[in-house]
């Protein structure tokens, strides 16, 4: 095949006979679709709706607490004495209670703040696993499309073959070539049938590689149309990956909200003050002279003065989980330097890689017809030929996979500095806000209805 023949069907992993199919998927829609609908991505979503509830279980410190109780028995009695007596009573009583906590030595504010962390670090876990599946469907798109393509080279390989062992046959009758050209020939052919066999296999898995991620076959993949915006430099991916990597902002508010556990761990040792109100009711019988009416408002303070070493035991506990998360922060910022740095250099050998398999190709398509011309004066063998139509799908098969890595690298290394979003790609798709339910649920005081 001319190099210019080659050029027209593989632009940029090669252009698949794709006519066949009625409706298109581009990678944007693929995307969208796993971000609307991937359940490992909605399930992160619910674990986070389910951790908003400890904002308003940390604000329930400052609300009041009503508690109302009834009783209602049977009493029989026996006095003994000059005069013996008994007799039966039906006690009953109801009671309201209601206590309003006023001070908690800063429990209620620490706790508070401390789930507002532990909320932030999962919305940032949220976008973690956003990006990670955003960054599955592209793999996922762009592993199909490339061992479409490599199916198709190997098929094509196949084809070639085929009539090489139909030449080499019809010049053995004629006396040209050896029985050992033909063998030669027929085990070349076995090989490329196995190599497409592989690429069939291959890409079946691609494709439920894909369904699993993106939600539904693969129909119409389309080639991107360039990569996406990249930063400038990797100093520059570095400064965007400290200040937006999910990872590593999870890490600091987790650190945060260790910080404030400790500081609540202390408002234990404080008094706590609260107001009592209580109202009463209780009868022996439903005789009014026997009924008894109690109401009392109460300032109660109360002081822990010792309880058998936990308290104690808490603050150290929560001073080691604090150094702990900090620790791990430091640790995290460390490991995504190194995932930017990695990423950075994955793109930059991709895409030096593609240059240089295009350049390969073009080389071996050109020693290819060369040898063919000199076996056919003589000067080359058969064995010749086939090296070098292998060596050219070879070099075809690694320039597809050269461009499918550039395209997975140039994602990836979004991915490291926390810009593969569906807000930052602007996907077509609707967002989810992770703000709206906590902001619904923080201050409900009572209900159990997610609206």
């Amino acid at each position: 095949m001319k190099k210019q023949q080659y050029l027209k069907i593989l632009p940029v992993f090669m252009t698949l006979s794709l006519s066949q199919f009625t409706q298109a998927e581009s990678l944007e829609e693929a995307m969208a679709a796993a971000y609307l609908n991937n359940p490992q991505l909605q399930a992160q979503r619910a674990s986070l709706r389910a951790l908003d509830e400890t904002i308003s279980q940390a604000k329930s410190g400052w609300r009041p607490s009503v508690v109302g109780s009834g009783r209602f028995g049977y009493r029989h009695s026996e006095t003994f004495a000059t005069f013996a007596s008994s007799g039966d009573t039906n006690p009953r009583s109801l009671a309201l209670e209601v206590r309003q906590p006023v001070f908690r030595s800063m429990q209620t504010v620490n706790s508070t703040s401390e789930a507002r962390n532990q909320v932030n670090a999962a919305r940032e876990q949220l976008m973690s696993v956003e990006q990670q599946i955003i960054l599955d469907s592209v793999t996922a798109y762009m592993g199909v499309l490339r061992d479409m393509a490599v199916l198709e080279l190997t098929i094509n390989n196949v084809t070639v073959l085929k009539r090489q062992l139909e030449a080499s046959e019809d010049r053995f009758r004629v006396g040209e070539i050896t029985r050992t050209d033909v063998a030669q020939s027929k085990a070349r052919l076995s090989r490329a049938i196995s190599e497409r066999i592989l690429s069939e296999a291959t890409l079946t898995s691609s494709r439920a590689a894909y369904r699993k991620t993106v939600g539904n076959a693969p129909v119409g993949l389309k080639q991107p149309e360039g990569l996406p915006a990249m930063p400038a430099s990797e100093e520059a991916a570095l400064e965007i990956a400290k200040a937006n990597n999910p990872r590593l902002q999870a890490a600091l508010f987790t650190e945060k909200a260790a910080r404030f556990n400790v500081k609540k761990q202390y408002g234990g040792l404080g008094p706590t003050v609260e107001l009592v109100a209580r109202l009463s009711k209780s009868w022996e019988n439903f005789s009014t002279t026997d009924t008894s009416t109690t109401r009392e408002i109460l300032a109660q303070m109360s002081m822990p003065l010792y309880q058998s070493g936990t308290l104690s035991s808490n603050i150290r506990q929560s001073r080691q989980i604090e150094n702990q998360r900090r620790l791990e922060a430091v640790s995290t910022e460390r490991e995504v330097v190194e995932l930017v740095r990695n990423a950075w250099e994955g793109y930059r050998e991709a895409t030096a890689r593609i240059a240089s398999s295009e350049d390969q190709v073009t080389a071996n398509d050109i020693a290819l017809e060369g040898v063919r011309q000199e076996s056919e004066v003589g000067s080359r063998t058969t064995l010749d030929v086939l090296d070098a139509e292998q060596e050219l799908l070879d070099s075809r098969v690694s320039l597809v996979r050269a461009q499918r890595d550039q395209s997975v690298a140039a994602y990836n290394l979004l991915s490291s500095v926390g810009k593969l979003t569906a807000e930052n790609l602007r996907l077509d798709a609707s967002r989810y806000d992770p703000t709206r339910n906590t902001e619904n649920v923080e201050n409900k005081f009572f209900g159990w209805d997610e609206d």
